[in-house]
């Protein structure tokens, strides 16, 4: 009977695996032709979306990650591929601000704070790009963040009709938070797909319309 219930549950557990395996690289095949990492090749269109992380590791140093994305963003608003810029990130309590942070960062790096909006609520990925549409009325933008997590914001924004291109940030690969997010990224792939096509999440947060302003 045990040995009977062991060979159970190393089946599942292995079809479990197979299911997280395939679907990672659907997300990704799904993906592939929409991110550009040229500047100069990118499409133009009216925003681009910063998904968010934190400014700094939990042992205090800088994340690299959220360093690039914003090196991105802002090269996209000063070459003219974009005309706004939402940053979307986690500001849930007053003790962490992700938004802030960005904001302020990306006029530090040139871009006019009166063409940056914040979404505060943005606290998974799938909120940021829903409330994209929802909130501040984005259908047809730019995506900016790593490939790894290009890839599954692409493939949400898609499954939800929206019309949306990935710029992708400088990603610091052979590092150990690199083979972090890569772990957690087939399991994040997994829940996306959940989301999207059984569960139908919808973000923590809804909200009224807020506008964009956008540069002339």
């Amino acid at each position: 009977m045990f040995i009977r219930l062991l060979k159970w549950l190393f089946l599942i557990f292995l079809l479990m695996a197979i299911s997280v395996i395939v679907i990672d690289l659907y997300i990704s095949k799904s993906a592939k032709a929409d991110i550009y990492n040229d500047i100069n090749k990118v499409p133009s269109k009216k925003a681009a979306m910063v998904l968010g992380t934190s400014k700094y590791m939990i042992g205090g140093g800088k994340n690299y990650f959220y360093t690039y994305r914003i090196r991105a963003a802002a090269a996209l608003f000063k070459s003219g591929k974009v005309k706004a810029i939402v940053v979307s990130g986690d500001h849930s309590t007053k003790y962490y601000d992700e938004t802030g942070k960005m904001q302020k960062d990306l006029i530090e790096a040139g871009v006019p704070k009166k063409y940056i909006t914040l979404d505060p609520l943005g606290l998974r990925t799938l909120d940021s790009v829903v409330r994209a549409e929802a909130i501040f009325d984005l259908k047809d933008y730019i995506i900016v963040s790593q490939r790894f997590h290009l890839e599954r914001a692409l493939f949400i924004a898609k499954a939800k009709g929206q019309e949306v291109i990935g710029f992708m940030a400088k990603d610091i690969p052979g590092t150990a938070a690199a083979y972090r997010m890569k772990a957690r990224e087939y399991l994040a792939r997994a829940k996306a797909f959940l989301d999207v096509y059984l569960l139908h999440t919808r973000p923590n947060f809804d909200g009224k319309k807020e506008k964009v302003n956008y540069k002339k």
